[in-house]
């Protein structure tokens, strides 16, 4: 049999393979129920074909194990790593909701993910509660939310949850850890059994992303056959033309974040009052550059026309996401500018 002497020759894995051989049965044990299938089985298939190593060879493993360790003083955590670590000390009930809540898309703790909750969702399952239940969970929420939710309250009941919140001194944990179990097993996993998107908003968001031809090929078939609903979908669509209904600051603002490259695409497929629109808000100097790039391009492609507009009304909404940049509702209403 081959007897490893050289350490250079040797690759991570067979490092890793040799240690877990020196450090005996018990030790490599415990070290195996922290790793997953793949990682036991790549390391068990090099062990079995790994021959003898030199003694000098596992002394200058374990060093450099030691001196990497004692050197960085860091370690690699993940989700399925802590998972299996919660599970060593705790109900596997336990650890799924403490896990849940992690990797929860919608935020880290119960009351993260009630602040993506819509106020008037939260507001009509709160009317229901006691007015000091409501009163804690606005305090654990962010002021601006707990404002909006309680404008959507009835006036002598949000009234008597002011009074409480005034009055409300510390809340004992017990108090709290029940009213966090009771919204979530009765209103989050409601929610998520219940809540469902606004069908025409969900079509408005995949029509936005089609392209042109496609669009209006569905937007006409669609209107032959339900006129109302092709009009709905309409209304909520926001297309690469609505840009014409931001303000100066908003198209700054989308100027300065958007890929020059794909704005002067946009742009020459755009109506002359849009392009106006960009060039008024740009220095002469990168007016000049970019209606120059524009001309350069020659024809071009109208799939290429689309998709560049595609991706600035994307830019658009995720800087509207972000507050940086408002977007007024094309039918008016609150969000409707006064100047």
């Amino acid at each position: 049999m081959r007897v490893r002497d050289d350490y250079r020759t040797m690759s991570g894995p067979e490092k890793a393979s040799a240690l877990m051989l020196a450090l005996g049965e018990e030790h490599a044990a415990k070290l195996f129920t922290l790793m997953d299938d793949d990682e036991i089985k790549e390391l068990s298939q090099i062990m079995s074909n790994l021959g003898t190593v030199s003694a000098p060879v596992i002394e200058r493993i374990f060093v450099d194990f030691a001196d990497q360790i004692s050197a960085t003083g860091s370690l690699v955590g993940s989700f399925d790593s802590t998972e299996r670590l919660l599970e060593k000390v705790l109900g596997k009930d336990r650890v799924k909701n403490i896990m849940e809540e992690i990797r929860g898309p919608a935020g880290r703790t119960m009351w993260d993910k009630l602040g993506n909750v819509h106020e008037s969702v939260l507001a009509n399952y709160l009317k229901n509660e006691y007015p000091q239940t409501v009163a804690v969970v606005l305090s654990k929420i962010k002021s601006e939310h707990a404002a909006r939710v309680l404008g959507q309250l009835p006036e002598a009941f949000a009234l008597e949850v002011i009074m409480r919140m005034l009055r409300m001194e510390a809340v004992q944990k017990e108090v709290l850890d029940d009213i966090e179990r009771t919204l979530r097993t009765e209103f989050m996993s409601n929610l998520a059994r219940t809540s469902r998107r606004d069908s025409h908003e969900m079509m408005a968001e995949i029509f936005n992303n089609l392209d042109r031809a496609t669009e209006n090929r569905f937007i006409s078939a669609l209107e032959e056959r339900n006129r109302d609903s092709a009009e709905k979908i309409k209304a909520l669509m926001f297309t690469f033309e609505d840009l014409n209904r931001l303000d100066p600051g908003a198209i700054q603002t989308l100027l300065r974040n958007v890929d020059k490259a794909k704005l002067a695409l946009a742009l020459k497929g755009a109506s002359e009052p849009l392009r106006d629109l960009f060039f008024a808000n740009m220095s002469a100097r990168a007016s000049k550059l970019l209606r120059e790039d524009m001309q350069a391009m020659g024809p071009v492609r109208l799939k290429d026309v689309d998709e560049s507009q595609v991706y600035m009304v994307s830019l658009a909404k995720e800087l509207a996401a972000k507050g940086e940049i408002l977007i007024a509702d094309k039918r008016g209403g609150e969000d409707e500018l006064i100047y």
